[in-house]
């Protein structure tokens, strides 16, 4: 019911392409910037199990009216991987809502590579990925300018976690290497310098959790919001980014996916971590009614609001960073008489 679709996106693009350099994103008058949390779709062309996925990406986008959709990895699960591709960034596409996205460990085992799929996705209406150059899936970062328009007023971070370990005697996940970190760096100080010297509220999106996840999510004192059904399925090697960003002072939160049966929040020596909402159907394993995560930005403040929306429309686990995740002072509450 959907190649239909497919075609007239396929051919539009022939006369139209929206990019990352042809785009601005900005916050709106009323101080907020909305992004919805795709994760996990795992879709498989032609096979009617996916079906259930694009009907949440639809009824999501309807609800929700984001200013902005993050697809963080795991987006095709079978060959043609660029036809998958294409219907599942289509759907975003119709609603006229710009996308980025970032790749996981299955995106690149259906016949393309990252670079093909990235060159694929580039060509959709209303992606903003930038170009490439000559590296098969760049980090890169989205500008949310101010209302109106004068200035940069956060920041968000894509980036690119890798899929398997590729050292001897290191088995399981990649992590996100010393290179990256050190572009991370360079970028968050050169945004900050452009802010007198002030970092800017920022976020981070990749597919893989850190393995502080991990650490977090195993400390009975953090404060936790969501669901959490399955280990954190992290890289064995912790290459120091959480630690990069906690120096740098400007990345309030990172949202991944990657665990099905997980969409937790927990808050982590000041940095919260997060997980989506798996979107996909029953083309792998999963828990949890299908979903999305929703942020809302807030202008000029380090602060934000996040839930889940299920397909059905419910609305789950709703917290503000930073209130719900810290402890109140408890010597400091007035006195009941």
């Amino acid at each position: 019911m959907f190649i239909s679709f497919r075609f007239t996106i396929l051919i539009s693009l022939l006369c139209f392409s929206l990019t990352g350099t042809a785009q601005k994103l900005r916050f709106n008058r009323n101080g907020e910037f909305k992004i919805v949390q795709f994760t996990d779709v795992h879709y498989k062309i032609h096979d009617a199990r996916s079906n259930a996925a694009i009907k949440c990406i639809d009824a999501v986008l309807e609800a929700e009216q984001p200013d902005l959709v993050v697809l963080t990895g795991d987006i095709v699960y079978s060959a043609p991987a660029d036809s998958g591709l294409v219907d599942v960034l289509s759907r975003v596409a119709k609603a006229k809502v710009p996308f980025a996205l970032v790749f996981g460990n299955h995106d690149d085992e259906h016949g393309l590579t990252r670079s093909q799929l990235y060159d694929v996705a580039r060509k959709v209406p209303y992606c903003l990925l930038p170009d490439r150059g000559d590296v098969a899936s760049p980090d890169y970062t989205l500008s949310i300018g101010s209302h109106d328009g004068k200035q940069t007023a956060a920041v968000l971070y894509m980036i690119d976690s890798h899929s398997y370990s590729k050292l001897d005697g290191i088995k399981g996940y990649d992590w996100i290497k010393h290179e990256q970190i050190s572009w991370y760096r360079e970028q968050s100080q050169q945004f900050a310098a452009k802010n007198g010297g002030k970092p800017l509220p920022s976020l981070a999106f990749f597919h893989i959790p850190l393995p502080e996840y991990g650490y977090a999510a195993a400390d009975q004192s953090a404060i936790i919001s969501g669901t959490r059904m399955e280990a954190a399925c992290a890289p064995k090697i912790n290459s120091g980014m959480f630690t990069a960003m906690r120096e740098q002072g400007d990345v309030m939160a990172t949202f991944v996916g990657h665990d099905h049966d997980n969409d937790y929040c927990v808050m982590h020596h000041n940095l919260l971590l997060c997980y989506g909402r798996f979107t996909g159907g029953n083309t792998e394993y999963n828990h949890l009614k299908n979903g999305a995560r929703v942020i809302v930005m807030k202008e000029g403040e380090r602060k934000f609001e996040t839930y889940i929306r299920e397909r059905s429309g419910q609305v789950v686990d709703r917290t503000q960073y930073p209130d719900s995740y810290v402890k109140d002072n408890w010597k400091a509450r007035p006195i009941e008489e």
